[in-house]
């Protein structure tokens, strides 16, 4: 193999498209979703054919291999290998034609699936195949795998919709192949020729028959289809430019009966018997992978049945006429499509939830029990027998993981007799690794023994190819390796994939991992302490590529912004893989080549829900900061926006906001301050409460008290019980939206919470003669004041070790907050702290501390903590007890915070908020929907008849990352995919939600439009004012245009 500096420089002149031969370009395509890993001498994104041509020729001449790679989404391996790998997602991924009345398209091959679906969907027409990645998967890794999906009942696999392909072969020539010999390679009728009665009989007859080359599709009888033989060769016989697909009539309506059975075996008897039925789908899924089912009949395994229509009721009358002939012991039949889709992402989820066994459990090697579920990877993932034969199949397919000690959650195409299951494989230890191939060996032959094939849809690649004659027989290899030879005799086409495979235990990705954990900030209490498990989480699935914006979800948005694989979680986790192998990516933690892919993360958690594997690369970024800067000088936003809190509480302490404001104002000294920050120039400072929420908390406080005192000397009875709850001073509530705070208080109130604030002094501690802790009494009264806070901008600036601090601090200030009375003596305690200081408070001026008293909750429960700001709930809830793993104090805060929309559910739960009536648009904040979850505020808004949705996506301000210098582009492009066309197109009324400082920000500086936290909306409705949104529409402010900086 020539030198790869010479071949990189050959390329970049006779290609126009993207040449990569660096450390991050080969990283990135390391890996697919299978369990194999090769390290490419480059990737080469051509613009068109004359590109694809181009890469052969010159790769032909240095003798290097060359492998076409659509979305990485392969589980057997086919799109990893060591030579030139071809990206065709980033330019080749048009549809250049539609034709309605032939019902056909011409695509090329890194067209994502969805995309062609959704420009048919006009015409009443679809592609028939649809597996469940088709968001992010590419018609060209489709036909080269002759995909399937759950639809294949009653559309076949992805052969069965191609009509013509354009190809390249290895040696430059260009074909279209189709019918009747049509592109045929010279010599390839005559092998077909001389072996009829060998096709003829050699293949099983089955509807997903994979595995090896479809020789058979060139029989005379079969029409000598070239463009169906083609399919499936998984890259090895020529690269794809062009395909005609055929287009199906898509139902105008749809029904989806869920049907519960007993058992896994039950369900597969029964699948085969509903084909006559004419279903458009029958998928199965036992109880193993969803252990705890919502929404679904009762049952220990379901079938997934879905039927069309001409109308709702007609779709429907199918699938209730399924469900009377089913034998079943419940089921459920759903007309609704939002319904139907979110009981198919449960099973589209499966691919990615079947990588964490349930339980937790598994073999060694794996992240054990109690962390979120055992590893178990792919391998047989696909296999297919006779629909007939499943039920006997799956018995057999258990039998044989119990001889090994293995567990595995199948689920998948049951219609079809295709099972698609993960299994706990050791696959970091050598004894694993050789169970893993005896296991393999022998599941091959039982499934040969039930007439079925290897491969049902992802096909053979090295995972399965080695196991072909087995099914097939040595003849029958041998004439698929001389098909090869046919097309392409120089073996540069994906090399050691379907024929002369390389060995289904080489090349595993495990190999070069740490086989310890290595030192780390974060507990990663899911992964059992090794942030190697958590890296590994990331099995390949791809789900943060898609780009659609069905539905609520959030992740990627950098991915989303750039369509660079750089900038998405799976991009991510595999450059830290890398970095953890230690063999492409050297330098470890001071990697640039990670800190860059990094760079445009939004932190926003989006992963850690959205994510099948729940990936939450957040944290994982916050780790590879706070390890990559360690004892190293930060980024200057670092230390403006990271340290925020400690420059608020100084603006606040000295009163200088007003001024501040006012230089904020001056142009020139805006810039200045924004350069020395590391602010981006195109943002504007955001403007400083004059006076923070806690002052004006402190009075109302000091108000209340001079109340009750006056009740007492009157003899006037005390007010009635009511919920207590403390309110978190969050940096962002406190020092620059004050008025989220006033309304929060006033909506509690008026919902019969008696709102208490957080202390800000430290405890006096009651010690034993030999120092043990025996209790504590009031305040420190002490002219030095300390603050709780959630560490917020510490994490996600990585400043791991400040973050400790600081939430340390908070635990010891809130401590006895966080004990029961019977542990820390609180009653007494706190009236101590009433009586003995209160005095002291009552004549102080406002900033004087207010009175606790000890007011346990009506149901016993000790007072939540009420936290506005999301991200600030999102830290508390998930971050601090991952930081703090070892102190029982974070857990028992954690448990405690309550969201602003929770509080008032748990708390008052008969409280009748104010009807307003009014139509609401906007967006779910990022860290709310991945951690903390919205249904609380859903049901908050429909009963203060609040209307409408709110959007996915991400705002892009993101906290500190929309402010630091060079992410504006990307902040602005995440806001403009989802937020601001949906507050552009509201209707007039329309008001803006937006619970998170950020959002309300980005929507102030990028539209000029006042977004509200929810409390502010129902604090006006109670006041019986219009609402913050006037009349005529979103809100609009006062002040420089949208976009420009001050």
């Amino acid at each position: 193999m020539s030198d790869f500096a010479e071949l990189e420089a050959e390329l970049r002149s006779a290609v126009r498209g993207e040449v990569g031969f660096d450390v991050t370009s080969r990283a990135l395509v390391t890996m697919d979703a299978s369990n194999y890993r090769r390290v490419p001498a480059g990737v080469v994104a051509p613009r068109d054919a004359d590109d694809v041509a181009a890469v052969l020729e010159v790769c032909r001449t240095h003798g290097v291999p060359v492998v076409a790679r659509g979305g990485g989404t392969s589980i057997a391996g086919q799109a990893t290998g060591t030579g030139v790998v071809l990206d065709f997602t980033r330019h080749m991924n048009r549809l250049l034609e539609i034709n309605p009345d032939g019902r056909t398209a011409l695509v090329q091959p890194g067209l994502v699936l969805d995309r062609l679906q959704e420009a048919a969907a006009p015409h009443g027409l679809r592609f028939g195949p649809d597996p469940s990645t088709h968001g992010r998967c590419t018609l060209g890794g489709m036909i080269g795998n002759n995909s399937c999906g759950s639809h294949s009942v009653a559309w076949g696999t992805t052969a069965d919709s191609v009509r013509e392909l354009d190809v390249i072969t290895a040696r430059g020539r260009r074909l279209r192949l189709g019918r009747d010999w049509a592109g045929a390679p010279q010599g390839l009728r005559e092998l077909v020729a001389g072996d009829l009665a060998r096709l003829r009989t050699g293949f099983p007859d089955l509807p997903r028959r994979i595995s090896g080359y479809a020789l058979d599709a060139l029989l005379p009888e079969r029409g000598a289809d070239v463009a169906r033989s083609f399919c499936g060769s998984e890259g090895t016989l020529g690269i794809l430019t062009a395909a005609t697909v055929r287009l199906v009539a898509a139902p105008r309506a749809r029904a989806l009966a869920v049907l519960g059975y007993a058992d896994e075996s039950a369900a597969a008897e029964a699948a085969a018997g509903l084909l006559d039925f004419a279903p458009l789908t029958v998928e199965g899924m036992a109880a193993d992978l969803m252990p705890s089912p919502s929404g679904l009949p009762r049952g220990g395994a379901w079938l997934f049945v879905e039927t069309g229509g001409e109308t709702a009721a007609e779709a429907r009358a199918r699938a209730e006429k399924i469900v009377a002939a089913a034998d079943v012991l419940d089921a459920l039949v759903v007309t609704d499509a939002t319904a139907q889709r979110a009981l198919w992402r449960v099973r589209e989820d499966a691919s990615g939830r079947a990588t964490r066994l349930p339980d937790g459990g598994g073999t060694a090697g794996s992240a054990g029990a109690g962390s979120g579920g055992g590893e178990a990877w792919p391998g047989w993932e696909d296999c297919a027998v006779p629909p007939a034969r499943l039920g006997a199949y799956l018995r057999d397919f258990r039998a044989l993981l119990r001889a090994h000690d293995l567990r595995g959650t199948p689920y998948g195409h049951f219609g079809d007799g295709c099972i698609h299951v993960r299994i706990d494989f050791d696959l970091l230890s050598g004894a694993g690794v050789a169970r893993f191939r005896r296991f393999s060996e022998e599941l091959a032959d039982v499934v040969v023994a039930h007439g079925g094939s290897l491969s049902g849809e992802h096909g053979d690649g090295q995972a399965r190819a080695e196991l072909l004659p087995k099914m097939y027989g040595d003849e029958m290899v041998t004439l698929f390796e001389r098909a090869k030879a046919i097309w392409d005799p120089d073996d540069l086409l994906n090399p050691g994939m379907l024929v002369r495979p390389s060995p289904l235990d080489a090349n595993l990705r495990f190999a070069l991992l740490p086989r310890e954990p290595v030192p780390v900030a974060f507990g990663y209490p899911r992964d059992g302490g090794d942030f190697s498990a958590a890296v590994r989480r990331c099995v390949g699935v791809a789900k943060c590529r898609t780009t659609g914006t069905d539905g609520a979800s959030v992740m990627c948005p950098s991915f989303r912004a750039t369509g660079e694989e750089e900038h998405s979680t799976r991009g991510r986790a595999r450059l830290l893989h890398e970095m953890l192998a230690g063999d492409l990516v050297t330098d470890g933690w001071r990697s640039t080549e990670v800190r860059d892919a990094l760079d445009l993360c939004l932190s926003c958690k989006g992963c850690r829900s959205d994510c099948p594997v729940e990936v939450d690369m957040a944290t994982y970024k916050a780790e590879f900061l706070h390890q990559h800067y360690a004892g190293r000088r930060r980024p200057a936003a670092h230390y403006s926006m990271g340290w925020l809190p400690r420059w608020l509480r100084l603006v606040a302490r000295t009163r200088t906001a007003a001024l501040l404001n006012t230089l904020a104002r001056v142009r020139p000294l805006a810039s200045l301050a924004k350069r020395l920050g590391g602010i981006a120039p195109e943002r504007r400072i955001p403007h400083l409460a004059t006076e923070p929420f806690g002052r004006w908390e402190r009075r109302r406080e000091r108000g209340r008290l001079r109340d009750r005192r006056a009740d007492a000397r009157a003899g006037r009875p005390p007010d009635l019980p009511r919920r207590p709850a403390f309110l978190w001073p969050d940096t962002f509530t406190e020092y620059l939206s004050p008025s989220v705070g006033r309304a929060a208080v006033r909506v509690l109130e008026a919902a019969g919470v008696e709102v208490t604030a957080l202390p800000t002094r430290p405890w006096k501690v009651r010690r034993s003669d030999d120092g043990e802790r025996e209790g504590y009494g009031g305040p420190v009264l002490s002219p030095r004041r300390t603050r709780a806070c959630c560490g917020l901008t510490y994490l996600s600036t990585g400043q791991l070790d400040r973050a400790r601090e600081v939430l340390r601090q908070t635990l010891d200030l809130l401590e006895p907050l966080l004990l029961r009375p019977a542990d820390a003596d609180a009653d007494t305690d706190a009236d101590a702290y009433a009586d003995a200081d209160a005095d002291a408070y009552a004549d102080a001026d406002a900033d004087a501390e207010p009175e606790w008293q000890s007011d346990p909750a009506l149901d016993g429960e000790l007072p939540p903590f009420v936290v506005l700001e999301p991200s600030c709930a999102a830290a508390l809830r998930a971050d601090l007890p991952e930081l703090l793993p070892d102190d029982p104090r974070a857990a028992r805060l954690a448990a405690r915070v309550l969201t602003f929309a929770e509080a008032l559910e748990r708390l008052a739960p008969d409280w009748t908020p104010p009807r307003l009536g009014r139509p609401v648009t906007g967006q779910t904040h990022c860290h709310q929907h991945a951690v903390l979850g919205d249904a609380p505020d859903r049901r908050l808004r429909e009963a203060a008849a609040l209307t409408g949705d709110l959007v996915g996506g991400c705002c892009g301000l993101a906290g500190n990352f929309g402010f630091e210098k060079g992410h504006f582009e990307v902040s602005r492009t995440c806001a403009e995919e989802q937020l601001l066309p949906a507050v552009r197109e509201a209707e007039p009324g329309t008001l803006v939600l937006a619970d998170g400082y950020s959002c309300r920000t980005q929507l102030e500086q990028l539209a000029g439009v006042r977004g509200s936290h929810l409390a502010e909306v129902l604090a006006e409705g109670l006041e019986g004012l219009e609402g913050p949104e006037g009349p005529e529409g979103p809100e609009r402010l006062e002040g420089p245009e949208p976009g420009s900086a001050s």
